[in-house]
């Protein structure tokens, strides 16, 4: 707790440019820039920060005198709410997730990503645990996992993981042939639903007007 404190406090300085050789914009952070937001602590107390978040590390990471730094399991657990850009995470079986819909149901948005290192044919990231940690290892080591660019011989794809809070119940999904599992007894329903409105799973608008549906229906 005291170390969040007293690094948040004084994060409010403009972080240094980053090194503009071999690099393209890349998403592997959520947002395309470090931006002014606060973090709520279940103290009560609200901290103000320039953040965002690592999809590829899986990190919340504020800014402080120009270096970036990850918030840890213990501050993690201080943490009631992080708002950047008006939108809310929420730290959800010990990772940060984004609020997307809250009523009678509540859907987080998990963000994650894969990256294909140079020379690999297949992605690595969220498909592979031990693929994740080489790969994640090796573009920490080469001082790059928490800048904004990554190397142009690197490719990222981000993806979406869903959890929905349901009758008291949490029920992660990852395409929505799971949700079927969830509504069982309305999987025709939810079929017809998503053929006439073409939703798409990697759209969270698209996910949110669906269990909203769901909801109401």
């Amino acid at each position: 707790m005291k170390r969040i404190v007293t690094v948040l406090l004084f994060s409010l300085v403009i972080f240094s440019s980053f090194s503009q050789s071999r690099g393209v914009e890349l998403s592997h952070y959520v947002f395309p820039d470090f931006t002014d937001g606060s973090v709520l602590m279940k103290s009560g107390h609200r901290l103000q920060a320039l953040l965002n978040y690592n999809a590829l590390s899986e990190e919340m990471i504020f800014v402080d005198k120009g270096t970036k730094l990850a918030m840890n399991r213990e501050e993690k657990e201080k943490v009631d709410t992080v708002y950047i850009k008006g939108r809310k995470f929420f730290v959800l079986d010990g990772r940060f997730l984004e609020l997307i819909y809250r009523s009678e149901y509540e859907l987080y948005a998990e963000h994650r990503c894969d990256v294909t290192p140079p020379g690999q044919p297949a992605a690595y990231g969220g498909t592979s645990e031990t693929s994740s940690i080489t790969v994640i290892s090796g573009i920490y080591s080469g001082g790059v996992l928490y800048e904004l660019k990554l190397p142009e011989d690197f490719k990222i794809k981000p993806y979406l993981i869903y959890w929905l809070k349901k009758d008291g119940e949490i029920n992660k999904f990852f395409n929505l042939k799971q949700l079927n599992k969830v509504f069982r007894d309305r999987k025709d329903q939810i079929k017809e639903y998503v053929s006439s409105n073409k939703t798409d799973y990697n759209d969270m608008e698209s996910m949110v007007r669906l269990i909203r549906y769901l909801e109401a229906d």
